[in-house]
């Protein structure tokens, strides 16, 4: 392209041509773009899209922002770069930190003690292995493209739509934050400050009492204490973050150090055994807080004197003091808490131990005197425990702990290279936890007795830490150290659940953001119970990796083609087993839990779903809606359905006007009533013109379908078809509408409105010829006349009929249509009956009951009457109004001709006529023609040019006579319709109209007028026969609701169209709604089930 060559838009090939030209060739000049400079708008150029992509950053707003805007006020002016995070510090230490929680502390020595080695390994290996399974199927997502900040919303919602998005993020966000708060950290937090650190500092005092008391006054200490600290936390989340993250290490430092101590305590039991002694009496475990000897007496000097633990138990100090029963028969014993792992002690803690609320704990293998009779006294010495244990119990006690998988993850926007730190940073992560968790079951119960096991809170070991008795050097070591890492991993989740509020939410108000997690967090604390709160949060947490698992295995069955994740070990079996094992597990720890959860997750979908989701990610759900929708269009392929799963598959045909507006809304409307039947509908509607030119007026129109089938809830697909011509539009709807076995096999359009003004010709001949299609395609037919007349949506009618007029069998169409508009509002009140007709050699007597016995079986409740119709002679009337009929069908296709077509007809005038042609009168003449389609043949004067030329006159106006040629065709020689004689000439008088017949005028029937004996018989009869059903349906159902009636058959070739439609219109004449009906050539009802 030569500089300065300013091409104007009309002459231009290229179609985004602007004036511009000028500009563009000048830019791209010298790049080798000039056959695509045109383009560049839409289309840029590979090297400045290579630019772009290297570039880009996938850091969005969170802690490095704001670390970076606390360090510096100008940071915001400065450019932020793309944060560097490698797989160790990214990925490997935050999952590390998260999933070593206080469960491991607090909880773990009695999971083994009350479920056994062999059940808690259980537990442990379950759980493992389903955040195994998520994490491979995590890695398969996180590396299918780039993944930005969000973590699973990202993932989840990317993969299975927004509404799945949505749901799963706010119940991983909720389940975030109650981590963040509830059972994992401060919580336990405080728990270990009041129970183990400094008991002394419960503002409600424990000591003294008993029972619910005890446990009301420790609940109210955790709801006090824990409010207290999570607006210590708050603040210093909103103050510093980048305190926060560099505290992180020395947190995570202190997880580490705690785990440590204790294997090098369970090392030094096999040689060194620490003292821990436990004092039983009989077989029941002593709280030791109580007495400082284990013994009911002592020998002091030569005297036996009575300990703390006598007093204990009995009214007096005094050796005959009264004491309890169980204190007087059993014997005090004490037994080594830790015994050592060379000692065996795994043989007995193999096996679960799940006790009662509030029974006490027992040594196994002592023996002790009991009276079942006799009652429980001073339960309060006893260790007593808190809840009653089973195995789903502890089920969901423990998944919590492996949580936190997805730190790596949610730290995508923050890594190096997401793609390769995830997937290794999180399998070795999970590798490393499941190892120590593994390990420590089986360690604790090969070191510690089992009534320490069962010992939740270490009331026999003088109020340590369980955990913390196997420690070495000290059990201060796990006391502090679970104490610090509770605090930090606290830290961490509210300032990750603060973040992922800002992702799912997208407010971009970190404060509010804040302020909306702490008082989910509040709630969480206000619970107060670590033990019943877990189970909750593993609703969501499994729940989210349920989801998780469900997109990789969708994606991979799906064969999408942009699954290509760089992580290769991955199977769609592994995903759905991980799915199995999530959904086993939310039903294990708590059934009720899991439903409410659901309901939740569904209620969130629903929600984003009604309010409709604006983005469109090409997520895996819709993948799946192709996928069904293709294997059920291939199944429909097999063949036609049976006559039981016939519905009424609807293609709607709608006109349109200049303004693209729909002109007849009511249609709509009626689809709507007859949809009871469900299935396809399909409104069409056509636009004249070619597509590049008329595509805007298109979709302008395809804009209008849809909105009005919104208003109408008429629930389908819209289609405009751009065509050169209306009626090759209609035609291109009525053959490829649909797709495969899914295809329309009932057409609904309207009667059409003033079809004998001449400017509405063509609407005529396109519905005729919609008729003509749908016949030939073996399609249903469903014409309403007075659409206008129906009834809206809105509309209801508490009393009436709908009338069917079931003249010839059409399949059953007749009959169902009724049936399907009574399940709507609208007609529900409305009672059906059916007519039909007898003819003179018919037994009426017998064709009703028949018809009574066939509507039992085909179950449907109407009343039916049976009308005769007599013969009887062929009116004036119908004379007259055949006449007129034939007399305007031969107008309208003489102002309808083209020049050429003119001058090839009075060719056939003069070669059909010549020599017809009589004079009866010279005075006035009248030059005749014959015109027939198919002529028989003739002879006759040759026609003189004059006539001829009088022919060609523009103001010539037809008007009737009487031919007398002796060669004129009869009627038993032509076809019915095909025959039309007129006389045209040069008079502009209008004749009369003979349809209103003068009663003077009318001789009788045995004396024919001239004009009535040329008349072709066929359209007379036909005539006939629509006047006397016509009196007969009015008169039978002028005040029906609707009246359905059979359609005739349209005529064969072009020659009668009109006729046709006069044959129509006085068939419905005088009455308010009809829709007219033809079968579709099959059978759609059976009285079969």
């Amino acid at each position: 392209m030569f500089t300065g060559d300013a091409t104007s838009k009309e002459s231009s090939p290229f179609i985004n041509s602007s004036t511009s030209d000028v500009e563009k060739s000048q830019q791209y000049d010298g790049k080798n773009m000039a056959l695509f400079e045109e383009e560049m708008d839409t289309s840029p150029m590979v090297s400045s899209l290579l630019s772009s992509l290297a570039n880009y950053s996938n850091l969005t707003q969170g802690s490095k922002e704001h670390e970076e805007a606390e360090n510096n006020e100008e940071a915001r002016k400065k450019t932020v770069q793309a944060p560097r995070m490698g797989t160790i510090m990214g990925v490997y230490l935050p999952c590390l930190q998260n999933i070593l929680g206080v469960i491991l502390f607090l909880r773990m020595t009695w999971l083994v003690g009350a479920g056994g080695v062999l059940g808690t390994f259980t537990i442990v290996f379950m759980c493992c292995s389903t955040t195994m399974l998520t994490a491979i199927s995590m890695s398969a997502i996180a590396t299918n493209g780039v993944v930005p900040a969000g973590g699973s919303y990202y993932m989840i919602s990317r993969s299975l739509g927004p509404e799945f998005g949505g749901a799963v993020g706010i119940c991983f966000y909720l389940g975030t934050t109650f981590a963040g708060a509830m059972a994992m950290y401060i919580l336990g937090c405080i728990e270990i400050l009041l129970i183990y650190i400094v008991p002394a500092a419960a503002i409600f005092k424990m000591e003294g009492l008993e029972g619910a008391e005890a446990e009301a006054a420790l609940l109210n200490n955790m709801r006090v204490y824990g409010t207290i600290v999570l607006s210590f936390m708050a603040l210093v989340v909103f103050v510093g973050v980048k305190y926060v993250n560099k505290l992180a290490l020395v947190f995570l430092a202190c997880v580490i150090l705690s785990i440590l101590a204790v294997y090098a305590g369970v090392i030094k039991t096999s040689f060194d055994p620490p003292d821990f002694p436990v004092c039983v009496l009989g077989n029941r475990t002593l709280v030791s807080k109580g007495f400082d000897i284990c013994a009911k007496t002592i020998e002091r000097g030569n005297a036996t004197v009575t300990t703390k633990l006598w007093r204990a138990f009995c009214d007096s100090e005094f050796l005959n003091a009264t004491c309890d029963e169980y204190f007087t028969n059993n014997n005090i014993s004490q037994i080594q808490g830790i015994p050592g792992i060379t000692s065996g002690i795994l043989a007995e803690n193999l096996f679960s131990t799940f006790m009662e609320k509030n029974s006490m704990l027992e040594k196994r293998g002592i023996p002790a005197v009991l009276d079942p009779e006799a009652p429980d006294t001073n339960t309060n010495r006893y260790v007593l425990a808190d809840i009653t244990s089973f195995f789903t119990l502890l089920v969901g006690i423990y998944f919590p702990s492996v949580t936190g998988i997805m730190a790596g993850s949610n730290r995508s926007g923050d890594l190096q290279d997401a793609q390769k730190s995830i997937p290794i940073g999180t399998i070795l992560a999970i590798t490393t936890t499941s190892f120590i968790y593994m390990s420590s079951v089986i360690l604790f119960g090969a070191c510690v007795d089992g009534v320490v096991l069962r010992d939740k809170f270490g009331e026999g070991v003088n109020g340590n830490l369980v955990i913390g008795t196997l420690a070495w050097p000290s059990p201060w070591v796990i006391v502090f150290g679970s104490f610090f890492s509770t605090c930090g991993a606290g830290l961490q989740s509210l300032t990750g659940a603060d973040h992922a509020n800002l992702i799912i939410f997208s407010n971009g108000e970190p404060t509010w953001a804040l302020l909306l997690t702490a008082c989910i967090c509040e709630i969480g604390i206000l619970i107060a119970s670590l033990d019943a709160v877990a189970p909750i949060l593993s609703m969501f947490f499994l729940m989210c990796y349920m989801f998780v698992n469900l997109a990789c295995a969708l994606q991979t069955l799906l064969r999408t083609p942009n699954w290509r994740p760089r992580f290769k070990f991955y199977h769609w079996a592994l995903s759905l087993l991980g799915m199995s094992l999530c959904l086993t597990l939310m039903f294990l720890c708590s059934w009720y839990y899991a439903i409410v959860a659901m309901v939740i997750a569904s209620c969130i979908y629903k929600y984003i779903e009604f309010c409709g989701a604006e983005k469109e990610w090409g997520d895996g759900i819709r993948g799946i809606s192709l996928s069904a929708a293709r294997y059920a269009l291939m199944r429909l392929e097999e063949g036609p359905p049976h006559t039981k799963n016939w519905r009424p598959q609807i293609l709607v045909l709608m006109s349109l006007d200049a303004e693209q507006n729909v002109e007849q809304p009511r249609l709509l409307s009626l689809t709507s009533q007859l949809k009871a039947g469900k299935g396809l509908t399909i409104v069409g509607a056509c636009v004249e013109g070619t597509y590049l030119n008329n595509q805007p007026q298109a979709q302008k129109g395809d804009q209008s379908l849809r909105k009005l089938m919104e208003v109408e809830k008429v629930k389908g697909f819209s289609q405009v078809v751009i065509s050169s011509n209306l009626r090759d539009a209609t035609s291109h709807l009525i053959q490829a509408g649909g797709l495969g076995g899914l295809h329309h096999n009932t057409v609904l359009v309207s009667f059409p409105r003033n079809w004998k003004q001449a400017e509405e010709h063509h609407r005529c001949r396109n519905f005729i010829e919609v008729v003509r299609e749908t016949t030939a395609a073996h399609l249903a037919l469903l014409v309403p006349k007075n659409i206008s007349a129906y009834p809206s949506n809105g509309e209801r009618f508490t009393e009436g009929h709908i009338d069917v007029w079931w003249i010839v069998h059409d399949g059953g169409m007749l009959m169902l249509l009724p049936f399907l508009l009574r399940h709507h509002k609208v007609w529900r009140k409305c009672k059906m009956r059916i007519f039909t007709v007898a003819q003179m050699d018919d037994n009426s007597i017998q064709m009703k009951k028949d018809l009574m016995t066939f509507l039992y079986h085909l179950r449907f409740d109407a009343e039916v009457e049976v009308v005769e119709m007599h013969e009887s002679d062929i009116s004036a009337y119908t004379y007259e109004k055949t006449l007129v009929m034939e007399q305007r069908s031969q107008i309208l296709k003489e102002m309808h001709l083209t020049k050429n077509e003119r001058e090839r007809e009075i060719q056939s005038i003069t070669d059909v006529s010549r020599g017809s042609i009589r004079r009866k009168n010279p005075s006035n003449l009248h030059p005749q023609r014959s015109i027939a389609e198919e002529s028989v043949g003739g002879s006759g004067e040759e026609k003189s040019e004059e006539e001829v030329q009088l022919i060609q006159g523009k103001n010539a106006t037809p008007t009737p006579t009487s031919p007398t040629s002796p060669t004129a065709p009869t009627p038993a020689a032509v076809s019915p319709g095909e025959e039309v004689q007129m006389t045209w000439t040069d008079n502009t008088e209008k004749p009369n109209n003979p349809a209103v017949a003068n009663p003077e005028s009318i001789k009788d029937m045995f004396n024919m007028k001239p004009e009535w004996e040329n008349l072709n018989h066929s359209n007379v009869r036909r005539m006939h026969h629509a006047q006397k059903l016509n009196e007969v349906i009015v008169k039978k159902s002028q005040e029906a609701k609707l009246v359905l009636l059979n359609m005739p058959g349209p005529p064969k070739n072009c020659t009668g169209e009109e006729n046709y439609m006069e044959f129509l219109e006085v068939l419905t004449e005088g009455l308010n709604r009809v829709l007219l009906v033809r079968g579709g050539g099959r059978e759609v009802i059976t009285i079969y089930s």
